[in-house]
C-alpha cells in the first residue's frame, strides 16, 4: 500500500514514519500542500493523507479516483474542507482523526488565556531588554470569572475541567448537554445567556455551515464589555472584519486565537521575509491585546502519536475490507 503524505512538516515525517514500522506501507512525504496544481503527485498511490488546510474539491476528487485513490485519510478532526458530496459519488473514503490528545488543544487555550489575561509575552519581551518595570502589566485572576464554553465535545470537556481547577464557573453551550461536566459543575445555558453572562468565552466546537461566523456583530453586541475571547477551533467560526471593530471599541477586552478564517495561505509557513497581502491578520497584530499562535495547539509528542496511530490503523482497516469507525459521510 503506497500513501502520498501533502503539507507535511518534520514532524510528520518522523511520526509516521516511526509508528509505521509495523506496516508494509510506502510512505511519500511531500511538503506542498494539495490543490488542483500537486494532485499529480498522488499518481501511482492507493491512499493520500492530507491536513487541515488541504482544500479537496471536486476537481482533485475526481482527479484522484482517476489515479485509483479510494482512500482519503486526513490527519486532523476537521474535514470541512472536502467535498464530501463529491467524494461519496465517486466512491472515495474519507477517515479522520476525531480526537488526538484533546488535553493538547485545552491546555494551549488556557495557556494563551493566561498569556493575554497576564500578559506574561510582554514581561518575557521586557525583561529581556533589562526592563523590569510593572507598569502596564496589570492582569487579572480567572478564579471567580464566569467562562464561556462554546462546544463540550472532547477538546471542550479538557478545557472545562482544566478551568474548574482555576476556581472559575463554567456556563457551557452544546446541542448536546454533558452528563458527565454536569457533574463536576458546569451550567448548560442557551448560547445567548453563555455569551451574555461569560468574561471569558472559549470556541471547541466545530465548523459547519451552522457555526460559520458564530462570533459576529450580532453576538459580540450580546457579550459584556471587556471580554476575552479564546478560539482554538477553526478560524472562520469568528468573522474577523467583525472582532477587528469590537477591539476598536473595546468591546473585546483580550484576544487570543491559534486559528484564522484566512490561515490557509499563510499558518504553516515562514513568511518572515515577505509582507503579509492579508490585511486583516495585519491589522489585528496591531492590537496590544490580540495574541496569535499559527495554529500549534495540537502540537504535542502524544498528538503527533495519536495522529499517526488512529490513521495508519484506519488505513489497515479499510485495506482489510473492515469497518471504519473514523470515516465521515455527507449524509
Amino acid at each position: 500500500m503506497k500513501i502520498a503524505f501533502f503539507s507535511t512538516k518534520s514532524y510528520d515525517r518522523e511520526s509516521f514514519t516511526l509508528h509505521s514500522a509495523n506496516y508494509d506501507y510506502q510512505l511519500s512525504f511531500f511538503d506542498v500542500s494539495l490543490d488542483h496544481r500537486t494532485v499529480n503527485l498522488a499518481e501511482g498511490h492507493q491512499v493520500i493523507c492530507s491536513f487541515v488546510n488541504d482544500p479537496i474539491d471536486e476537481f482533485i476528487l475526481k482527479k484522484l479516483d482517476h489515479f485509483g485513490v479510494k482512500l482519503i485519510a486526513l490527519r486532523c478532526a476537521g474535514y470541512n474542507q472536502v467535498d464530501l458530496s463529491a467524494a461519496e459519488k465517486l466512491g472515495i473514503r474519507i477517515v479522520r482523526v476525531p480526537a488526538y490528545s484533546p488535553e493538547a488543544v485545552a491546555e494551549h487555550a488556557i495557556a494563551l488565556l493566561l498569556t493575554c489575561v497576564r500578559k506574561t509575552h510582554k514581561a518575557y519581551n521586557r525583561v529581556r531588554e533589562n526592563n523590569f518595570s510593572l507598569e502596564g502589566l496589570t492582569g487579572f485572576n480567572i478564579h471567580g470569572k464566569k467562562i464561556g464554553v462554546i462546544g463540550t465535545g472532547a477538546i471542550g470537556k479538557a478545557f472545562c475541567r482544566i478551568a474548574k481547577g482555576f476556581g472559575a464557573e463554567i456556563l457551557a453551550y452544546d446541542l448536546y448537554e454533558s452528563e458527565e461536566m454536569k457533574a463536576i459543575g458546569v451550567t448548560y445555558l442557551p448560547l445567548a445567556q453563555v455569551f451574555e453572562q461569560s468574561q471569558i468565552i472559549s470556541l471547541h466546537c466545530p465548523l459547519t455551515p451552522q457555526t460559520r461566523h458564530l462570533i459576529n456583530a450580532d453576538t459580540l453586541s450580546l457579550m459584556q464589555k471587556g471580554v476575552t475571547l479564546i478560539n482554538t477551533s477553526r478560524g472562520a467560526l469568528i468573522d474577523t472584519k467583525a472582532v477587528i471593530k469590537a477591539l476598536k471599541s473595546r468591546k473585546i477586552g483580550f484576544l487570543g486565537i491559534d486559528v484564522y478564517e484566512q490561515e490557509e495561505h499563510i499558518f504553516f509557513k515562514n513568511l518572515s521575509e515577505e509582507i503579509l497581502d492579508d490585511e486583516m491578520i495585519s491589522r489585528l497584530m496591531t492590537f496590544p491585546n490580540v495574541l496569535i499562535s499559527g495554529h500549534q495547539a495540537f502540537l504535542t509528542h502524544e498528538a503527533l502519536e495519536q495522529i499517526a496511530t488512529t490513521t495508519l490503523e484506519s488505513v489497515a482497516a479499510f485495506e482489510r475490507g473492515e469497518f471504519l469507525k473514523n470515516e465521515v459521510k455527507a449524509s
